[in-house]
């Protein structure tokens, strides 16, 4: 696995997909972790559209081993660096009847401890006791986002759609998107691959239109510590 090519592209187009991280005995495991998973707390999320996981590897922690195999471990250390950790970790599963469509947006906050007025960091919300907040914008450029794919991934059941290279433009309001110059890239990701993002990429994702579910987990790192009294709420090494 030469990670070279799949670093450059990261910074030059804000993603890249790398399949065959995980063998289809490593994805069953994982599904059947998940499945076995008491999902009456609250940060399950469940409708016809949507099943979400948040705070996916604190809820679900025997899913830790199985997820970080020496691939995945591999690309962090390579692609990524040394230092980084996870901050942040959702498991989304589209089902086969979803219409579930998501616009254009950029990742635009973390998940920290607790509420706390600092300059620079704001708007905040907070969803089930979970605190969020816009930091500036050098921490969200620091950040990379993993997205394990357990199911097959094309146009027809939701893949990312994603505006290569917006990563680079600081934050970018999706109805100011200018698609004479833009292109967008529909990302087609294999059972058992990943794709690699940064979370100022403008991407967005289609309803599922042939019966075929989609599952990914979500997985955010940094290597860097939040300013005074905040923490990361799920950092993990």
């Amino acid at each position: 696995m030469k990670l070279q090519n799949y670093k450059n592209s990261i910074t030059e187009n804000g993603y890249t997909i790398i399949n065959r991280i995980f063998s289809d005995e490593e994805i069953e495991q994982i599904s059947k972790v998940i499945q076995n998973a008491d999902t009456s707390n609250e940060t399950f999320r469940k409708s016809e559209n949507l099943f979400a996981i948040r705070q996916f590897l604190k809820e679900i922690p025997e899913a830790v081993n199985l997820i970080f195999n020496e691939n995945i471990k591999k690309v962090i250390k390579e692609i990524f660096g040394d230092r980084y950790f996870v901050v942040k970790s959702i498991y989304f599963d589209k089902p086969e009847k979803s219409n579930w469509y998501v616009a254009y947006h950029q990742d635009l906050t973390v998940s920290v401890d607790q509420k706390v007025e600092l300059p620079d960091f704001g708007p905040w919300t907070t969803k089930q006791n979970q605190f969020a907040v816009q930091p500036p914008l050098h921490i969200l450029e620091n950040i990379f986002t993993i997205r394990i794919h357990l199911d097959d991934t094309d146009e027809h059941n939701g893949a990312l759609k994603v505006v290569p290279k917006s990563h680079a433009k600081g934050i970018y309001r999706p109805e100011t998107i200018d698609w004479n110059t833009e292109k967008e890239k529909i990302c087609t990701v294999e059972k058992g691959g990943i794709m690699i993002m940064k979370p100022l990429l403008l991407h967005g994702s289609n309803r599922t239109t042939t019966g075929r579910k989609r599952r990914v987990i979500h997985i955010e790192f940094s290597d860097m510590e939040l300013p005074e009294a905040l923490n990361w709420a799920e950092k993990m090494n």
